[in-house]
């Protein structure tokens, strides 16, 4: 696997629930010392609070860099800004919706929509269940395009102890797409 970078990637926190795997990207980016830029959606904000005890600053204050979701303009939203990779944890089917459509209407999306057009690494950790059609042609609208669905679905090979764990494994999945070095996870033996 290639080594980090200095090219940050960017962490996008849609209004799913699962906030914790957007958190828990961003705390295992920075022990690595790869460098971060985050941007939360408004309902993301809101899944903060209602599923965790921590505030929004405290989240910010895992990244590099924190951008507004209505700054359409923000350097990550143009094609020229380098960057690694990025990672929407937890992605909702309307973010979705929005990258599998190029319907940019904030910044999370437009900034998906340019690691597509830019053929660079972009993780979904799409969270919806159960999925009818319109979610399933979605998720592969977005594959098609080059995004990398990964909905957080824990394995049990490593026989997980805490959420913790499972968290952890899903996150280290997430880091080995975009070529990260970690020690996240239990590698599988045979």
């Amino acid at each position: 696997m290639p080594e980090k970078s200095t090219t940050p990637v960017i962490v996008g926190i849609s209004g799913a629930t699962g906030v914790v795997y957007g958190i828990e990207t961003l705390k295992a980016l920075r022990k690595i010392g790869q460098p971060s830029h985050l941007i939360i959606s408004e309902a993301g904000a809101r899944t903060i609070d209602i599923e965790t005890d921590m505030s929004i600053d405290d989240v910010r204050d895992l990244a590099d860099t924190v951008h507004n979701n209505k700054d359409i303009g923000a350097a990550i939203a143009s094609g020229s800004f380098r960057c690694r990779a990025m990672i929407i944890a937890p992605c909702s089917i309307k973010t979705l919706s929005g990258v599998a459509n190029s319907f940019d209407t904030n910044l999370l999306i437009r900034a998906a929509d340019v690691m597509l057009k830019e053929r660079r690494p972009l993780v979904l950790m799409v969270r919806e269940t159960p999925l009818h059609k319109g979610h399933l042609e979605l998720m592969a609208r977005a594959a098609d395009y080059g995004a990398t669905i990964l909905p957080p679905v824990p394995a049990f090979y490593h026989r997980p102890e805490s959420i913790d764990d499972i968290v952890s494994q899903t996150v280290g999945r997430a880091l080995d797409h975009l070529g990260l070095e970690h020690e996240l996870i239990e590698r599988w033996q045979g």
